[in-house]
């Protein structure tokens, strides 16, 4: 049932301004991670990300939002870093390096948290809530929370409007992009980045476990209905908000409902339906394979 005065309340508007702002940067660089053909790698630097935030926890003693987005950044770069050293200097393929160290990376985490929980030199910090960066858990975000958020969003929007002619040759043509002098190491650093930033700030809202879908879903989703990269990117912004501000709307006036969870609902029943409605989505292919026929 439609509750419009959820709309004005406080806790609505701090929660809805975090979803919607992370998810439509992230649904914008998520784009890029696609079509590059790296949509997997966020899935593991977000798995990875997990016990930086453990760490960072065991360090400082304390929860400090940016002081857990940097250990996320932090285990999530360590973790690109050894992707790519397994895929270029050993005979297993990407996907079983992913595989590896997304594995390793969040059984760490695990181990991590359940060591601090009985050990009696951190009963003296506040632990609670380091639960949510496994699951996520919207409701526990706080001010401070959206600072981190929109500092992140604000930093990747704008790395991706300097970097976008640059980013827009890499991803459709890196040999070309290699001979005007457009370096892949820079530009793979600077997608990772943006990536890594978007999953560290997120963690809390849905977790390691569903972060990776904020950035691939929205992509997913908007290629179904456009081939031009910059409307590709705008529509994915659009879309990832769109679910955000629904998720959370509906979370908050149906018990029960978690925030993130909901919110990657809605964004794959909108992929589902576009990958079979749109105009480059499934019908619109065995249309045009009748009719060639």
């Amino acid at each position: 049932m439609l509750d419009g005065t959820v709309l004005t309340s406080y806790t609505f508007l701090i929660v809805a301004a975090g979803t919607v702002l992370l998810a439509a940067v992230a649904g914008a660089v998520g784009c890029v991670t696609v079509l590059k053909g790296e949509s997997l790698i966020g899935d593991a630097i977000g798995h990875s990300s997990f016990p930086g935030v453990i760490l960072a926890f065991m360090f400082f003693m304390q929860r400090d939002p940016a002081l857990l987005l940097l250990g996320a950044i932090g285990t999530g770069i360590l973790a690109f870093a050894l992707i790519q050293l397994v895929d270029a200097y050993s005979k297993l393929d990407e996907d079983a390096a992913l595989a590896i160290v997304l594995s390793s990376f969040f059984g760490a985490g695990m181990v991590l948290q359940s060591y601090i929980q009985g050990n009696k030199n951190y009963q003296g910090a506040s632990q609670a809530g380091l639960q949510t960066y496994i699951f996520g858990q919207a409701a526990y975000m706080m001010k401070r929370d959206i600072t981190v958020i929109f500092v992140v969003a604000v930093f990747s929007l704008v790395l991706l409007c300097v970097f976008y002619k640059e980013i827009k040759v890499f991803v459709f043509d890196p040999v070309y992009a290699k001979t005007i002098g457009i370096s892949s190491s820079v530009m793979y650093g600077v997608i990772a980045l943006m990536a890594m930033s978007l999953i560290g700030a997120g963690l809390k809202l849905v977790g390691a476990v569903l972060i990776a879908s904020l950035l691939i879903i929205p992509a997913i989703t908007v290629m179904q209905w456009s081939n031009h990269f910059g409307r590709v990117l705008g529509i994915a912004a659009c879309t990832g908000s769109f679910s955000a501000l629904t998720g959370t709307y509906l979370s908050t006036v149906i018990d029960g409902l978690s925030t993130g969870p909901i919110i990657i609902v809605i964004m794959s029943i909108l992929a589902l339906l576009s990958l079979l409605i749109g105009p480059h989505g499934m019908i619109a292919n065995l249309r045009m394979r009748r009719r060639y026929r």
